[in-house]
């Protein structure tokens, strides 16, 4: 990876240097992780608590075959709970922690969630073109997250949002290319733990204190890279996500 794409020059300090792509056990343990939590906030994230891997590939939730370990919240009403209050996450981060959090979308901010192949490619792109990105973080389940502002709710939002392209969490497996987490739906928020016992984890790419982007500035390249990247794997040229009729 390289300097270019671990984000331009911002803040200094030891705080930017774990934003700009350091893994998780490179922090100082639980410091580290909370000071990661709070400068999501700070820069207007909504989180609140999620599950944790259990043992092997499994959740620390109680339900038998969770179809997505460690990687939903704890609670039915996620929604309302998420916060960016300080006070609270610090609450949450030292009375649970193993827990990692998620993120609300369709609040503040959207994430396009991308296979991260096709991410890197466009990441190149758009940082070659001087398009503001904001901030990215890294899966190691394949996905590359771009943060964006909220699209919200705007009158013509008929005319112009292909409902193919909304993801939910209940729908995540049906969006193999470009996933556009908005309202209802929820990302993990780095610093967070990856079921396995391979250390696998999501970490930040390019830290929270870049500006959100408008989705539309990043639409166009991500799909077309997406497009390419659902070609490669298929022998053929398709559509970026799944179209339904």
């Amino acid at each position: 990876m390289s300097a270019e794409f671990g984000g331009r020059t911002g803040r200094q300090g030891k705080l930017s240097q774990w934003l700009r792509g350091r893994r998780p056990k490179e922090t100082a343990g639980d410091d580290g992780r909370q000071a990661q939590l709070l400068a999501s906030a700070a820069a207007g994230l909504p989180l609140a608590p999620a599950a944790h891997p259990g043992a092997g590939y499994g959740c620390s939730c109680d339900r038998v075959g969770c179809p997505t370990p460690a990687r939903h919240p704890v609670s039915f009403a996620w929604q309302t709970q998420s916060t960016t209050d300080r006070a609270q996450i610090e609450r949450w981060a030292r009375h649970q922690p193993q827990a990692n959090f998620i993120t609300a979308t369709g609040m503040v901010h959207d994430v396009l969630d991308v296979p991260l192949e096709a991410g890197r490619e466009a990441m190149d792109r758009l940082l070659a073109a001087g398009i503001e990105v904001g901030p990215v973080a890294e899966s190691d389940d394949g996905r590359l997250l771009f943060f964006t502002a909220t699209r919200g709710t705007p009158e013509d939002e008929d005319e112009w949002w292909p409902c193919e392209l909304d993801c939910h969490p209940e729908t995540m497996d049906e969006h193999p290319g470009l996933r556009w987490h908005c309202r209802g739906s929820y990302v993990l928020v780095p610093p967070a733990r990856l079921p396995g016992d391979d250390g696998r984890a999501v970490r930040w790419v390019r830290g929270p204190e870049h500006p959100l982007p408008d989705p539309l500035s990043l639409l166009e390249v991500l799909t077309d890279a997406c497009a390419r990247h659902v070609g490669e794997e298929s022998g053929h040229v398709g559509s970026a996500w799944p179209m339904r009729h």
